[in-house]
């Protein structure tokens, strides 16, 4: 198992499939054709619905890649942060709730970049929320961690937005309000585009991340880090915990240093 996770854990959902189509209908152009690679394009068994989908209307081509061989795959990328594709040969990639399997996203968008033709699109999507799903599943995008992503590959960020739980009155997360069906996972949305004048230094950086990543891999997606069994516990109850026991140490203490200077 590499960077993108095994395709029988890993499962196209509606909402993130909603997204990507409203996002492609706004920012992809349809007067051309247009040659498209998917990243993490590999479905689950019963999976009968791809990103493949959204593009029949439009004169294109499609590659689909991953780590593991399946359907909708056609080529299988030699290692987790190689796209087996030429570079500045794609007008369009996409990756659909993909980037939270992968441990190391600085690496593999430096790959999506390398393989965007100037001026190309990079469709994203991410959960915000929701349950581990999968054996790899690392992370969770707000828009600062996608802003991150396009800091760190220097691709321009389009289009960024979160599909944050309602709010309350007190302007927190209504967790409990969630739209369960339809918007469970919160769907982080992304649109990037390679400038035409491309940072030269990339050229130099990217080779040795992704070198560095794939090495990094070689015992598994996460390397040989081992998953500690130790487990906090959530205080609950009436008696005083750490925080109230410093909370009300700190008072007394500030409360004698003001009794000490009066």
């Amino acid at each position: 198992m590499g960077a993108v996770v095994e395709h029988k854990e890993r499962e196209l959902h509606a909402s993130q499939y909603n997204h990507m189509a409203q996002a492609l209908e706004r920012y992809l152009p349809k007067d051309r054709h247009l040659d498209v690679l998917e990243l993490g394009s590999a479905t689950s068994p019963n999976q009968v619905i791809t990103h493949r989908t959204l593009f029949k209307d439009i004169d294109h081509s499609y590659f689909g890649v991953d780590i593991r061989d399946g359907n909708n795959v056609d080529a299988v990328m030699p290692a987790p942060y190689t796209i087996p594709a030429k570079s500045k040969s794609a007008d369009v990639v996409v990756a659909g709730s993909v980037f939270e399997h992968v441990p190391m996203p600085w690496a593999s968008i430096l790959e999506v970049a390398r393989v965007l033709r100037p001026r190309g699109l990079f469709f994203f999507t991410a959960p915000s929320r929701g349950h581990k799903h999968t054996p790899v599943d690392c992370w969770r995008y707000y828009p600062d961690a996608v802003r991150a992503l396009a800091a760190a590959s220097r691709l321009t960020l389009k289009d960024v937005h979160t599909h944050y739980p309602p709010f309350t009155e007190d302007r927190r997360h209504d967790y409990g309000n969630i739209d369960a069906a339809n918007d469970y996972w919160g769907d982080t949305v992304a649109v990037f585009q390679k400038p035409t004048k491309y940072a030269p230094t990339m050229t130099f950086v990217r080779p040795v991340v992704r070198w560095w990543a794939n090495r990094a891999s070689r015992q598994g997606p996460l390397g040989a880090t081992p998953d500690p069994k130790f487990r906090c516990s959530v205080y609950k109850g009436d008696g005083e915990k750490p925080w109230d026991k410093v909370l009300r140490e700190s008072k007394r203490a500030a409360a004698d240093k003001v009794g000490a200077e009066k």
